[in-house]
């Protein structure tokens, strides 16, 4: 299969048709269909208007009639509990699946990674270039800023519906902070910012209102000084072309080398081997 075929999960919701959006705007990619929830209002709706686009002729289902037949790869912006179902699904029919979702219980995330026992997935907290940097980046600060010296606190803002917090993008930074220190993030993550903080805290700040899209920050504080590294998505296109892009490279991938594993965007944008 030469070109690639993309079922879009959770069609019905925002990023679901900047996905569309994104796959019909991009050269070699083809909408292979779109599903949401057995009771979502897109359910029958025409992918293209739907997205805000010409119709294409194909119509959003529900997940137990979904047809994964001819499919390159999913790509999965929905909730949690029906991506650990699609994932199973995904490993039943040796169809890749590019997760996007974010705020899985540890239950959920054992499902998806017994999954990629069997299949390829890509699972991100962030489809983002810019973001993906940002990680890297504080992840280089983290292993050489003294903990003893620099307090790390996370700060990330989105729109008012947003439902799990702190982000799974937060927690990302979080977590690379902690690589950066060779810590557990578990042993030293501060949610809670009453008291003093301990030394070596890194600590998360959640602002939910209005439509923000997405802002994250990292700040390494000193008594001397201040560093900030900072991110702010402008347009939600850019989570979903990062998606298509993570799509494009898994099913290649898949393809050439049939070798199940749980992926990154570090996988993805070659910031990782």
């Amino acid at each position: 299969m030469t070109e690639n075929r993309f079922l879009i999960a959770g069609a019905g919701g925002r990023m679901g048709c900047a996905v569309i959006r994104a796959a019909v705007a991009t050269p070699g990619v083809t909408l292979a269909g779109g599903i949401d929830r057995p009771d979502g209002p897109a359910i029958g709706s025409d992918l293209g208007p739907l997205a805000g686009l010409d119709a294409v002729g194909l119509r959003v289902t529900e997940i137990d009639k979904a047809d994964f037949t001819n499919v390159s790869a999913i790509i999965d912006f929905s909730t949690p509990s029906a991506s650990a179902d699609l994932a199973r699904r995904a490993a039943s029919n040796q169809t890749p699946i590019v997760i996007g979702s974010t705020g899985f219980s540890a239950d959920e995330e054992a499902i998806i990674k017994e999954a990629s026992n069997d299949v390829a997935i890509v699972k991100s907290g962030n489809m983002s270039l810019g973001v993906n940097l940002l990680a890297a980046l504080i992840q280089e600060a983290a292993k050489r800023l003294d903990p003893d010296d620099f307090d790390i606190e996370i700060i990330e803002a989105h729109h008012r519906a947003k439902v799990d917090a702190p982000s799974g993008t937060a927690l990302m930074l979080g977590e690379a902070a902690a690589v950066g220190r060779r810590v557990s993030l578990d042993d030293v993550a501060a949610h809670d910012r009453r008291g003093q903080r301990k030394v070596g805290d890194i600590g998360f700040a959640v602002v939910r209102g209005g439509g923000i899209i997405g802002e994250h920050e990292a700040v390494f504080a000193s008594d001397q000084e201040i560093i900030e590294l900072k991110h702010k998505a402008i347009d939600r296109s850019l989570f979903a072309k990062g998606a298509i892009r993570a799509a494009i490279w898994l099913s290649q991938k898949w393809v050439t080398a049939r070798q199940p594993g749980m992926y990154d965007m570090g996988h993805v944008l070659e910031f990782k081997n």
